[in-house]
């Protein structure tokens, strides 16, 4: 097998803690349990990296809002937000842990994630 490595791959998770970070990636997809479509959002830095999912639900949107509008992109109702205009974007975030139960295992499982988002 080959296993081709591309920028940035080489970079640890960052710690936890405020970080002034770039977003550097956005990959869309759907939640694997509920097909709830989704962002994620790569945030990097020189230290490293932390991905986060941002869910297209009514749960989720004030998270989406937030991170528009702490990169400084108006949102207001009936608008249409492009996750494209995200890119290349700095922001200062808070990086945590966050422990969820695993709905296909039961089990407890724990993953890094940007907890808030902060106006530079």
């Amino acid at each position: 097998m080959k296993i081709e490595i591309e920028k940035g791959q080489d970079k640890p998770l960052l710690s936890d803690g405020q970080h002034h970070v770039t977003i550097t990636d956005i990959e869309e997809g759907e939640s694997e349990n509920k097909g709830i479509p989704f962002f994620a959002v790569r945030f990097e830095n020189e230290d490293g990296y932390v991905s986060h999912r941002f869910y297209q639900s009514r749960a989720g949107m004030s998270n989406i809002i937030s991170l528009f509008e702490r990169v400084g992109i108006d949102v207001n109702e009936g608008i249409e937000l492009d996750t494209k205009q995200l890119m290349g974007k700095e922001l200062d975030i808070e990086v945590g842990e966050r422990s969820y139960s695993d709905p296909n295992t039961g089990s407890e499982r724990t993953l890094k994630q940007a907890m808030d988002f902060v106006a530079i």
